[in-house]
């Protein structure tokens, strides 16, 4: 296992406000549990609907690939837990893991090799997105701090941090190399879109307390989450500018958070104590 190391650089930003309005969109939603699991959270999937999350059976966590309709353990050796969160059309897969009491990124290519990715003075590196080209994103915390960072296929790490900012996290970035995640600013947490160009564009729900941008596509469609009157939703904001709500029937809490190309979202719900995955198309 090898580590990579990064140089830092910053991009000039431009901050911007996006306030849209809510729409209605049905969904068939199917749920994803492994088999024995006390729960199950699916996290990204690809153009092929390969889908990777992680479980919990007895007091570990794993990881998990689901692929026509069979599940795969994706386990770091050595680690005291594996979490995979996205997952390109290569079939290379991204995560952090546990070990030596410390938490690393993690690459898993297509032919089984696994990379550590560690931040250089970083306390904590988490991976949580990676598009077609290889380009990875996710956060480190350094002195603190928690900032978001673009890992290119060159090796060089680019920063992310929305100005004046208290932490930033990036989450999901597609082929053209837009990226999307949370920061927290003033007490709030608001979604955010990094474009190509290097401008910054809010992404708040109306009337949330926080709002969350997991995921997006190669068409600019957004996936996340956000609270209100203490219950947390899925949304899917399509690059018309127009939110739909993704909530699971019955469930007390719904989170979307990968989306692929043909729109399918995949994520987690709450129902009845326990947490599932769903593909929803």
């Amino acid at each position: 296992m090898r580590t990579i190391g990064f140089v830092a650089w910053y991009a000039r930003v431009i901050v911007l406000t996006l306030l849209t309005p809510a729409s209605a969109l049905a969904f068939d939603f199917t749920p994803i549990d492994v088999p024995g699991a006390s729960f199950t959270l699916a996290r990204g999937i690809n153009p092929r609907g390969d889908i990777v999350g992680f479980y919990v059976a007895g007091v570990t966590s794993h990881g998990f690939l689901l692929h026509e309709g069979t599940f795969t353990d994706i386990d770091v050796p050595g680690a005291s837990f594996t979490r995979p969160r996205g997952i390109n059309p290569r079939g290379d897969i991204v995560g952090f893991y546990g070990a030596g009491g410390a938490t690393h990124g993690f690459l898993l290519d297509e032919e089984g090799t696994f990379t550590a990715i560690d931040v250089p003075g970083a306390s904590i590196t988490q991976a949580w997105g990676i598009n077609p080209r290889g380009d990875i994103v996710g956060s480190y915390g350094a002195g603190g701090a928690t900032h978001g960072f673009l890992l290119d296929t060159e090796g060089t790490l680019t920063t992310v941090d929305v100005p004046g900012a208290s932490l930033t996290m990036a989450f999901g970035i597609n082929a053209r190399g837009d990226i999307v995640g949370r920061y927290s600013a003033g007490g709030t947490d608001h979604g955010f879109l990094l474009d190509n160009k290097g401008s910054f564009t809010t992404i708040d729900r109306p009337g949330a307390s926080l709002t969350t941008a997991f995921g997006i596509n190669a068409r600019g469609d957004i996936v996340g989450q956000y609270s209100a009157g203490g219950t947390t939703h899925g949304f899917l904001l399509d690059k018309e500018g127009s939110i739909t709500i993704v909530d699971v029937p019955g469930a007390s809490s719904t989170s979307a958070l990968g989306i692929n190309p043909r729109g399918d979202v995949v994520g987690d719900y709450s129902a009845g104590g326990i947490s599932h995955g769903f593909l929803a198309q």
